[in-house]
């Protein structure tokens, strides 16, 4: 039989794998919120690509086939148990292994809202970081987690990474051998990644998609100012179609490389403070347009305490209390210590899940999402303007920047490894809270409905999330007081 992109042909899976999966999903009991987890492998053979001309940073480019290669790599499932819950809409996330092991941000900040409305997510093992190591950082890949369950994995390198998540969302529909979403009938298939998973769907919209139209719609959330390369993160393919370069994209960096004009699917780009900042993602900015929509969130940070402390544990019971806890300002989160409290404002959580929702009807229906505001920077992008509070100015508004009880920003972390991503939190003192709700808990809390109301007309919170972040900032505040 021939198998993989090469032909266009349907890869081999085998599974449910017996046993238990190396995963990152999250301590509470997925299946008594009515949901499995399975495993399975996908082997067949993926392409490489190389530039068929210039690479420009209006992100209209052409590939070839470089080379061919076989490979066996891992999706992992998360789906209702009852198929009558399933929405149709299977979210698949390209696999982060910037810590240098499978991670899954996009489940960890989102996962509430999938399970809330019977979504199927399905994490691709896209890269080979996540399997053999040799990422950014050394981690607990998955031959060093579980080195006989994972022995027939076989990854021939980043290059193709990207064919490899073709073939794993041409399997969710189309299955050989085993069915890695049976009994689900999905009718959507949405892609979705952060960080260096971003950049590389960057590329692959830019590149990819216009050879192998597979997903419907794609959520950009986290990128810097430019795409992966196609022969993996941090490489450069210069113009005319030549081999890959080295690792200096600072050509590229400087120009920003944007979503490309004729995109083919709706996407929906979700950026925070450090994400347009740090990352240089203000590079790449660009004009909202019939099939593209860029939020950027005030006061959010690439990582934040519900991302590296609260998600693990936020099954959707906790009390409110319990999740306030959670989500207090702290230096201490699972991948080390922060010199400052890491930025301690649930907004990107509550905004993504506000995201998917738009995504996914405007997949469903062509009900695009609202527009938003820009975060207002400095010149050359040097920072952000902030306002009387210290926090900055423009982008998606929410009631934890506009009626504040602690300046909260993407920028300023210190700390070593990967801590500048997480930003910080600087509670407000007790004078500095007295001048700005002189009628103490009641005021704060009337102004906050008000502002919370605002912000669900405006589409980016949603009416299903509002008891709950009420009832934090209730709990919140008595903290502070």
């Amino acid at each position: 039989m021939t198998m993989g992109g090469a032909t266009g042909s349907v890869p081999v899976v085998s599974g449910p794998l017996p046993g238990r999966s190396v995963t990152v999903g999250g301590a509470f009991d997925l299946e008594g919120l009515g949901y499995l987890e399975e495993e399975f492998f996908v082997a067949g053979v993926g392409r490489s690509f190389r530039m068929a001309g210039p690479r420009g940073s209006d992100g209209a480019w052409a590939v070839e086939t470089a080379a061919t290669a076989p490979f066996t790599t891992r999706l992992l499932v998360r789906r209702p148990a009852d198929p009558a819950r399933f929405n149709g809409t299977v979210l698949v996330e390209w696999l982060n292994v910037s810590a240098g092991a499978d991670g899954s941000p996009e489940w960890s900040f989102a996962h509430r809202h999938l399970v809330r409305e019977g979504f199927a997510w399905v994490g691709v093992s896209a890269q080979r970081a996540g399997i053999d190591g040799g990422g950014l950082v050394e981690g607990l890949h998955l031959k060093k987690a579980d080195p006989e369950r994972y022995a027939p994995l076989d990854h021939p390198g980043d290059a193709f990474a990207y064919d490899i998540f073709t073939q794993a969302g041409r399997v969710l529909r189309t299955p050989n051998g085993a069915s890695p979403l049976a009994p689900l009938g999905p009718q959507r298939l949405v892609a979705a990644g952060e960080s260096q998973s971003a950049a590389f769907l960057v590329t692959y919209i830019n590149a990819i998609d216009p050879l192998d139209p597979v997903y419907q719609g794609f959520l950009v959330h986290g990128r810097g100012g430019s795409g992966a390369g196609l022969a993996g993160f941090g490489t450069e393919e210069p113009e005319g179609g030549a081999a890959p370069g080295g690792p200096d994209r600072s050509a590229i960096r400087r120009a920003g490389e944007r979503i490309r004009a004729d995109v083919r699917v709706p996407v929906l780009t979700v950026q925070s403070e450090t994400d347009v900042v740090a990352l240089g993602g203000w590079l790449a900015r660009q004009p909202d347009a019939d099939r593209h929509r860029l939020w950027e969130i005030a006061g959010s940070a690439h990582g934040d305490t519900y991302l590296l402390v609260a998600a693990a544990q936020d099954s959707g019971s906790l009390e409110p209390a319990a999740l306030a806890e959670l989500l207090r300002p702290t230096t201490e989160t699972f991948v080390g210590t922060t010199d400052l409290p890491v930025n301690a404002g649930p907004q990107q959580h509550y905004v993504l899940q506000a995201a998917i929702s738009h995504l996914e009807r405007w997949i469903r229906d062509g009900t695009a999402p609202p527009t938003a505001d820009r975060l207002e920077l400095l010149e050359g992008g040097a920072g952000l303007v902030p306002d009387e509070h210290g926090i900055a100015k423009g982008g998606v508004r929410t009631p934890w920047v506009d009626v504040p009880t602690a300046r909260l920003s993407g920028l300023g972390q210190t700390g070593a490894g990967f801590a500048f991503l997480f930003g910080t939190t600087e509670p407000f003192d007790p004078r500095e809270l007295a001048r700005a709700y002189p009628g103490g808990k009641g005021e704060y809390l009337e102004r906050f409905a008000r502002s919370l109301a605002d912000a669900v007309e405006a589409g980016f919170l949603l009416a299903a999330d509002v008891a709950e972040i009420e009832a934090i900032a209730a709990a919140g505040f008595d903290e502070r007081s």
